[in-house]
């Protein structure tokens, strides 16, 4: 009986097997042959002419919807953007802009950019290009004007803020441009080094072999700090390359599961590095292949992570050619980094009844161990060996950023403050940040602290339940008062985090993100932890582990 029971026991299973993967495709079909008659009956019955390209675009994203946020249609007009993700390479002037009000505006040329050598500044409120009126446009459709085949050139008129003759015109020649992975990189103590990483593209490899080896010829020199903190991530091969320099060659730092398939991947050169204690920064933007950096730097006991959680995300994208020059970016498979752990923190395969997804609660993560023994956890992204908790955005400081206060005060500061101020020595003094306060306290900002949206809350949910009287009105009006939105009070109240905040932008008017790098580094309590944890016991004392 027993031997019979095995044998139709996987008879069934194929059986069920076969039938739920034919069912599947006659579901498709059918849905699929539905779409199409629909289609074709309002093309042939609608009252008024369909919008095809817009309807078709809308489907689309329905659709995808319904999948993960990765899993992207990019039409033959997006093709252009989804290369410069990869490559961080396009043809055009080599500027970041920003909306402000009507205008399109500079927000910072990119260092030795075409932009740069013609002199455009941030700040400039793009005007017109070419024959094109820029006042009221998007910042998409300004920056389609700027693109351009490398070699021609684009004629663009800017308004340029707090100087005389404000129009200014600039006849700039496009070029390839390409985004740097590595900003800065440099000594930030006699003994440790620190190199900054945006992302993950094609050129990110040789970007930090060129920065390690640089910092190699520095006296001094013996360890190093890589900074991943709000690094989306990028090329999987890139961070493959990277880890290179610090791994044995042939050190496996990654498996891909997909449908069918599974792919490992390893180190493929001598490292260049390989016994050099190593800290990696990590906050909430640290995703996709900056996770896989620091979580294989952690998970084979190579690296000491500080900061903050990571995001979690533990999926990998391809993109397949689609007619007409589209294409589609499709989650193919998951990444395991070397403990065997899948970081995903959302489960996008389980939604709730409304379509949300939740976060994967930490009590229900699973308990793996890295080279040496020490307990990580999969599900929600990567979890510092060593915790620096960075305080939230006040109310009035996000305020002052999203409303560009900031922004605009340090093009005027640029523009009454000409020369270029010794980074070491910059400070935001009592007089700056007076004239500041004044500049803001003028622009008649208006803005609702969280706090202001609870006391609405509470004043509607007592009318409602009829709680309110004269007395619970004082009692509410005299906690407004005391703890809502007061713009001067406020100002002076959260001066040092503001302060901090603008001394990095004042810093990139004169030196780009170079400046703001820098200036940011002065400050940085998780750059202090960092110094403090590899030039002391605690390097040695992590990564020793407690066995399993």
């Amino acid at each position: 009986m027993k031997r019979l029971t095995l044998p139709l026991l996987a008879l069934a299973l194929i059986i069920i097997s076969a039938t739920a993967g034919k069912s599947h495709d006659m579901a498709l079909q059918r849905n699929l042959k539905t779409f199409n008659a629909m289609v074709k009956v309002l093309e042939q019955n609608y009252v008024d002419s369909i919008r095809i390209d817009d309807a078709f675009k809308a489907a689309s994203r329905a659709m995808l919807n319904t999948v993960d946020p990765y899993t992207s249609y990019y039409s033959p007009d997006d093709r252009d953007e989804l290369l410069k993700m990869t490559t961080g390479e396009y043809a055009g002037i080599g500027s970041y802009i920003l909306q402000m009000g009507d205008y399109v505006c500079i927000s910072a040329p990119m260092e030795g950019s075409p932009s740069e050598k013609a002199g455009l500044m941030a700040g400039d409120k793009i005007a017109r290009v070419d024959s094109v009126d820029a006042k009221g446009l998007k910042s998409g459709e300004v920056s389609k004007l700027l693109k351009g085949n490398p070699g021609t050139e684009v004629r663009i008129e800017v308004i340029r803020p707090y100087v005389e003759d404000s129009l200014k015109t600039f006849i700039v020649t496009r070029e390839k441009v390409g985004e740097k992975s590595v900003p800065w990189f440099g000594m930030i103590s006699p003994e440790v080094g620190y190199i900054k990483l945006t992302s993950f593209i094609y050129n990110t490899p040789m970007e930090m072999t060129a920065a390690l080896d640089s910092l190699s010829r520095i006296p001094g020199f013996s360890k190093l700090i890589i900074d991943l903190r709000g690094n989306g991530g990028g090329l999987v091969e890139s961070a493959v390359e990277v880890l290179g320099n610090f791994l044995p060659k042939g050190t496996e730092v990654l498996r891909t599961k997909g449908k069918g398939s599974e792919r490992v991947y390893k180190t493929t050169h001598k490292p260049t590095h390989p016994d050099i204690p190593l800290a990696v920064l990590v906050d909430g933007g640290t995703a996709s292949a900056s996770e896989i950096t620091a979580g294989a730097l952690q998970d084979l006991d190579r690296a000491v992570l500080i900061g903050t959680r990571s995001f979690g995300k533990g999926l990998v994208q391809t993109s397949f050619p689609l007619p007409h020059d589209a294409l589609l970016k499709v989650t193919v498979a998951k990444y395991y980094i070397p403990s065997g752990r899948l970081i995903q923190a959302l489960d996008y395969s389980n939604r709730n009844p409304d379509g949300s997804v939740a976060r994967i609660p930490d009590s229900l993560t699973n308990v793996y161990h890295t080279a040496r023994g020490r307990e990580v956890r999969d599900g929600g992204g990567l979890q510092p060996d060593s915790v620096v908790e960075i305080k939230n955005y006040s109310d009035i400081l996000y305020n002052l950023v999203t409303k560009n206060k900031i922004f605009d005060y340090a093009t005027r500061y640029r523009a009454s403050h000409p020369g270029s101020p010794e980074i070491p020595g910059m400070q935001i003094d009592d007089d700056t940040y007076a004239d500041f306060s004044a500049y803001v306290s003028q622009s008649d900002m208006k803005y609702d602290s969280s706090f202001d949206e609870l006391l609405k809350e509470v004043r509607k949910q007592a009318s409602e339940q009829g709680y309110a009287t004269e007395e619970s009105d004082s009692v509410l009006d005299h906690l407004q008062t005391l703890l809502g939105s007061d713009l001067e009070r406020d100002l002076r109240f959260k001066r040092k985090e503001i302060s901090e905040y603008l001394l990095e932008e004042i810093a990139s008017r004169y030196y780009g993100d170079t400046g703001r790098i820098l200036v940011g580094l002065q400050s940085d309590p998780v750059v202090e932890k960092a110094v403090e944890v590899l030039t002391g016991p605690a390097y040695e004392a992590t990564l020793k582990g407690s066995g399993k």
